[in-house]
């Protein structure tokens, strides 16, 4: 370069090269630039959770375009200053769910997505529900205003049958801002926990009505349901007759039901209950909390070493997770904290508890259970349950006689007899065994 500059024709040279170098660069930064404005669509294709959080940013109301004749403008100002009223971080953002759709049809899963678009943080996110003329809300954190039974008991109050998404999601604002969702809940569902017919097994006769009548659609949905949720199936056939004409789909064991415990699903389920162990034993040993405590996660801790060495399948696998869960509940401070969900304990921790009473028992029985099986109960739907076989065939995990199986005798924590019995417990006292026998 030095020589090219002291020769004559070096300048001329030079700026010929530096010409050269300034098309390269301007052709170089058109094309990223051409190449970032065609990907950006794609990119905003891929990620309809980051639009809806952007949209919720300008506006704490979204709807979708296809929607915008259920909930029109007006109704979305008006909706907008009613939620600036509360001063509550509300935010609704009204989509269309299917099934097979970017959140699985599911609410939790758009309200989780967007919620981490959004940054995280305290937010309360309503959305439309799994069933029409349904809506759902799921708060961060967790029951801080009661919203998931404020949106839930909107299906259930009278004045709101046949009203708009747009009266259903004011009225479940209402019910946020005053922070009494779970009695409002308790209030719209009070039939729900009515006490079901005395059912009698002996001779196989089916269940009659309190009426009298035994009417062949109560006789369907005994054989059809078995043990799951005929208390809320015959509570409402008895006290809400006048719905039967809204029910689109019949109260039936979902096929899921006999899915959920597929062998397919077991080493990856093994791996990850082996993972859930090593970090509770982790924790427990650097938890500060009170040496009693401490002991008792520990215990769980052991328990759950033992489980999992003689796990022979899904049903004692989702026994690992609960006895971890017991285990952290213990050194967390946390105060009567529920166990997982009784009707499927892989669906995680349960968030209150409910009426249920068992095929052929006459006690009725209060179990805890995740937000997924409370709509589906509410929603008058079988929830997902856990099988475990018993005879070569699959049966809800409870069905198994209790003395051959500790999981359907505790329920995974639901029901154990107080505070001074526990899984951990249990299976050191060497109640396990017997699911191995």
């Amino acid at each position: 370069m030095c020589t090219d500059l002291l020769h004559p024709a070096g300048p001329q040279r030079a700026a010929v090269a530096a010409q050269r170098l300034r098309r390269a660069l301007a052709a170089g930064v058109a094309s990223v630039a051409l190449l970032c404005c065609t990907a950006a669509p794609a990119a905003a294709a891929e990620s309809p959770g980051q639009k809806i959080a952007d949209a919720l940013r300008r506006s704490p109301v979204h709807v979708d375009p296809s929607l915008t004749s259920a909930v029109d403008a007006e109704q979305q100002r008006e909706l907008a200053a009613r939620i600036r009223r509360t001063h509550l971080p509300i935010r609704v953002a009204l989509v269309p769910l299917v099934e097979g759709d970017s959140w699985g049809g599911k609410p939790e899963q758009l309200a989780e997505v967007v919620h981490d678009r959004m940054g995280g943080g305290p937010a309360i996110l309503i959305t439309l529900g799994e069933q029409p003329g349904d809506i759902s809300a799921r708060e961060w954190p967790s029951d801080a205003h009661q919203s998931f039974h404020a949106a839930a008991a909107v299906f259930f109050q009278k004045d709101m049958k046949g009203a708009g998404p747009a009266k259903r999601v004011a009225r479940a604002i209402d019910i946020i801002e005053a922070g009494n969702g779970d009695a409002v809940y308790e209030r719209a569902t009070a039939d729900l926990g009515a006490p079901a017919p005395t059912r009698t097994t002996a001779d196989g006769a089916g269940a009659k009505a309190a009426s009298g009548h035994g009417s062949p659609l109560v006789r369907l949905l005994s054989l059809a349901v078995g043990p799951v949720l005929l208390l809320a199936a015959v509570g409402l056939l008895l006290r809400r007759r006048s719905r039967l004409r809204d029910l689109s789909t019949p109260f039936a064991l979902p096929r899921s039901v006999f899915a959920a415990a597929r062998q397919a699903d077991e080493a990856g389920l093994r791996d990850r209950a082996a993972e859930e162990v090593v970090r509770l034993g982790e924790e427990a040993r650097t938890a500060q909390g009170a040496p009693a405590a401490v002991e008792r996660a520990l215990d769980a801790y052991a328990a759950a070493g033992t489980v999992l060495d003689r796990a022979r399948g899904v049903p004692d696998l989702a026994g690992v997770f609960a006895l971890v869960a017991e285990g952290r509940a213990a050194f967390s401070g946390a105060a009567e904290a529920l166990p997982l969900c009784f009707f499927h304990p892989l669906h995680g921790p349960a968030v209150r508890r409910i009426p249920w009473r068992p095929l052929g028992r006459r006690e009725q029985l209060r179990v805890a259970a995740c937000e997924t099986c409370l709509r589906a109960i509410r929603t008058r739907r079988a929830p997902e349950v856990l099988t475990d076989r018993q005879d070569g065939r699959p049966v809800p995990y409870f069905e198994v006689p209790a003395e051959d199986s500790l999981w359907a005798a505790t329920g995974y924590g639901s029901l154990l007899s107080g505070a001074d019995d526990s899984l951990a417990g249990r299976v050191q006292r060497g109640d396990f065994t017997r699911t191995r026998d």
